[in-house]
């Protein structure tokens, strides 16, 4: 295997742009393929950053290939993955890693046996301002953590994504969608999740796409689209998650955490970076700050974008033995975490997880600087 792995991509929608268009960014992998089902998507995109245009299964049986990430559909993400693995080969995923338990820890035994790695977005928990949130818990800026509120919610995503179908099949949802993000920052902060609660509903039985050659069109809704979740931590913690796409506008803060000492609010996990504040004790919030490489870049900018990180740590991660840090132990807890709060919404009960899982390794700021290109 090559000093610097060669990764190829299965899936050639939107977000492969983001994936192709940062991976120079990076240190430890250089993607040098992508396929698709659609082999016109897949010439396309090659043709625009300078790769080969594969067809999947020439792409699985590739010898010059080390790593494949995955972003297909989500309900596509365990068997892709699953021939993946079969053929050899390290995987990425795109978030969500798979859609329940079972089929992660399939996933997982099957790379265990071919001493193979699995990892999966997101890795924007890797950010500035979502390490410098667990580093100020860790050191106890507000103490200990009892309780705090996660708030994603917006009026959906039919009027801005020309085919927005799935996010309203079984497998999608705010929850499964956005989710990942929050239930990761939480738990690379807090630890492992306990218990859940949750109640679900939908304001709209269809939703009418806004935008592309299928505008005006129904998309008929077959997964709750507004989740109320109630998570208990294996510290104590009780945090609040309210997840919709049936809200016009709000004025949530997007992550409240309150402890024993003061309370701390977080940004969007979505992104890297972002302002981070502590009202220590019942003083006013102060804005805090440190100097982290995955924070805005880009003065014209609010947003900080590095995706790509979380696939090169592991991609440093396999060169040097050590475990990575988007991994798939952490993800399947995620997982766990996320169809639980579906499964009690469904049935009104507190279910108790299943997984747990070790907090990934924090990513301070030498670190951040060491997967960087340059």
């Amino acid at each position: 295997m090559a000093d610097v792995l060669r990764v190829g991509i299965i899936g050639c929608g939107n977000i492969s742009t983001t994936y192709l268009s940062l991976a120079p960014l990076f240190a430890g992998y250089r993607i040098t393929a992508v396929a698709d089902i659609n082999m016109d998507s897949a010439r396309t995109q090659a043709a625009a950053f300078d790769v080969q245009a594969m067809a999947v299964d020439d792409l699985l049986d590739a010898p010059d290939v080390d790593l494949v990430i995955n972003l297909t559909i989500p309900a596509a993400h365990f068997d892709v993955s699953k021939a993946i693995l079969q053929a050899g080969k390290h995987v990425y995923s795109e978030k969500p890693f798979v859609l329940t338990v079972a089929q992660a820890q399939d996933l997982t035994n099957l790379a265990h046996a071919k001493s193979l790695r699995i990892g999966s977005a997101p890795d924007t928990f890797l950010g500035a301002s979502h390490q410098l949130g667990r580093t100020l818990i860790d050191t106890g800026a507000i103490g200990q953590v009892t309780s705090g509120t996660a708030v994603v919610m917006s009026a959906g995503m039919e009027d801005w994504h020309p085919n927005p179908d799935f996010f309203f099949q079984k497998g999608g949802g705010p929850v499964l969608d956005l989710g990942p993000y929050y239930i990761c920052n939480l738990v690379q902060m807090l630890g492992s999740v306990s218990q859940v609660t949750s109640m679900t509903g939908m304001a709209q039985m269809t939703r009418k796409i806004g935008t592309g050659p299928r505008a005006g069109e129904a998309v008929a809704v077959e997964t709750p689209t507004t989740i109320h979740a109630v998570m208990k931590f294996e510290s104590g913690a009780i945090i609040t998650l309210l997840s919709s796409w049936d809200v016009l506008s709000n004025t949530h803060p997007i992550i409240e955490l309150y402890g024993t000492d003061g309370t701390m609010t977080l940004p969007d996990p979505n992104f890297f970076g972002g302002e981070v504040t502590v009202a220590s004790g019942r003083d006013a919030p102060e804005v805090m700050a440190w100097d982290h490489p995955f924070d805005v870049s880009d003065p014209t900018s609010s947003q900080a974008n590095y995706r790509g990180a979380g696939l090169a740590d592991m991609a440093q991660a396999i060169a040097s033995k050590r475990p990575h840090r988007c991994n798939e132990t952490f993800a399947t807890h995620v997982i766990d975490v996320m169809t639980a709060i579906l499964e009690a919404g469904e049935t009104g009960e507190v279910v108790t997880l299943s997984t747990r899982c070790d907090r990934p390794a924090p990513l301070g700021p030498d670190d951040a600087l060491a997967l960087m290109a340059g």
